[in-house]
């Protein structure tokens, strides 16, 4: 027997659909059937999404979409945070009211989504949401923050280390560099000139990215960096060998280098999400969300975080 809650939908059910891959541009937010909670499944009503790059990254063009499996029509966003209002037959440990928070691949924004709890990573999952975390807050964890848990696995951060962290103000660096900081570890940020302040805040040491990296990370670490993780591109790992580190003690998550490791959400230890939501419920991690926008204003939201240039998360709100 399904479990519902009191609570009837409000306004219908909406969400936003493509009819063609590309830019904002073809984002449409639309009335569609609510969908339901089958066998094994939890409906969701959706408080918050989060964005992330692979969110317009993974719809912009059709190769790209069917890597990850999508077609047309197709939805939009993953990171998403909201509560329980349907559980479904041969369902455990979800109930009606419950505040929950996950992704559900590329169909986050909408008011309602339909979880299979015990789904694949990054694709269709749900975790109870702490007391202490609010749903904006919860709405921008899983992709970003077990993506960084993953690149900080593999170079294994600790109060011996000084670790240089390329894109460290973006949407996963946010991430990284607190947990890095947790580990114990000096951390060094690059970034824009602007970002420095914010770079700070978060407990980096801000360096600015361009021609001499190396050379100005040198001078701020004459003691030497120990650990890499390159979170945009490839330039920081360049620095990063120019200054000694190992191939062993870098780690991309957005380019590919010969001899260095590789990481993602995917490859994130059981439990990692867990423990940052525990983290941030604790106050010992701070997601700072630079913008949140109606659902209505989907198109001007995704602008925003795609120009690469926002210091912490953008959410839609629904």
């Amino acid at each position: 027997m399904q479990e519902q809650s009191d609570r009837p939908p409000v306004g219908g059910s909406r969400a936003v659909r493509l009819d063609a891959f590309g830019g904002p541009e073809v984002l449409d937010l639309r009335e569609v059937p609510a969908p339901q909670a089958g066998s094994g499944q939890i409906r969701v009503r959706v408080t918050a999404a989060g964005l992330n790059p692979m969110d317009w990254i993974m719809t912009a063009d059709a190769d790209t979409a069917a890597r990850f499996g999508l077609s047309l029509p197709a939805g939009f966003g993953t990171d998403y945070a909201g509560v329980v209002d349907q559980v479904g037959d041969g369902v455990s440990g979800f109930a009606p009211g419950d505040r929950v928070f996950g992704s559900a691949l590329s169909r986050a924004v909408a008011d309602f989504v339909v979880i299979d709890p015990a789904g694949s990573i990054a694709a269709n999952e749900a975790y109870h949401t702490p007391d202490g975390v609010d749903d904006r807050t919860a709405a921008t964890l899983a992709i970003a923050g077990r993506t960084a848990s993953a690149a900080l696995a593999v170079v294994d951060p600790g109060p011996d280390d000084t670790v240089l962290i390329g894109g460290a103000a973006g949407g996963v660096g946010v991430f990284a560099v607190q947990l890095a900081r947790i580990a114990g570890a000096r951390v060094i940020g690059t970034g824009s000139a602007a970002s420095s302040d914010y770079l700070r805040d978060l407990g980096a040491e801000p360096v600015v990215y361009g021609d001499g990296l190396a050379d100005r990370v040198r001078a701020l670490a004459p003691g030497g960096v120990t650990a890499a993780v390159d979170l945009h591109g490839t330039e920081t790992v360049h620095a990063a060998r120019e200054l000694g580190v190992p191939d062993g003690r870098i780690c991309t998550i957005a380019a590919q280098v010969d001899g260095v490791p590789t990481a993602n959400g995917a490859n994130a230890a059981l439990g990692a999400l867990e423990e940052i939501a525990r983290l941030v419920a604790e106050g010992r991690l701070r997601v700072p969300v630079a913008a949140s926008f109606p659902v209505e204003q989907i198109r001007r939201a995704v602008e925003l975080q795609a120009g690469r240039h926002v210091h912490g998360k953008v959410v839609i709100d629904l």
